[in-house]
């Protein structure tokens, strides 16, 4: 009697885990901030005090820089070249830079806040965008 062949094992693939519902009770924070509740007034609190905090950085850095200048150009005896020099040429790049850095703090500030109170698909569409 010929031999039947032996079943060929099975394999189970897996993917990754599906998302679960969430509770009845729970409230995305993106509802919290639509309904003005004080959950989202606090989240709103919150990114505006790290934009503050982001702006205030920036105008502590850009008086540092600018205020310290007319006692500069007091004190040389060739004041008028120095001034056109100055802020004709060598103030223009600290600006560009502190004004660039800024952008880019404001900016991740507001993906991490985004981040915080978006629906995880939307995060997550979002991040497949920016990786093309």
């Amino acid at each position: 009697m010929p031999q039947e062949p032996a079943p060929e094992r099975r394999v189970v693939v897996t993917g990754p885990p599906r998302r679960t519902s969430r509770a009845p009770g729970y409230y995305r924070p993106r509802t919290e901030i639509d309904e003005q509740t004080t959950l989202g007034h606090t989240y709103v609190r919150s990114l505006m005090r790290t934009q503050l905090r982001a702006a205030l950085g920036v105008c502590a850095v850009l008086v540092l820089l600018v205020a310290p200048l007319p006692l500069l150009f007091a004190s040389t005896p060739e004041g008028r070249r120095l001034t056109w020099l100055v802020l004709g040429f060598a103030l223009y790049l600290p600006l560009v830079l502190l004004a660039r850095w800024y952008v880019r703090r404001a900016e991740r500030n507001e993906r991490d806040f985004v981040r915080l109170v978006a629906d995880e698909r939307l995060v997550e569409d979002e991040n497949e965008a920016q990786d093309r």
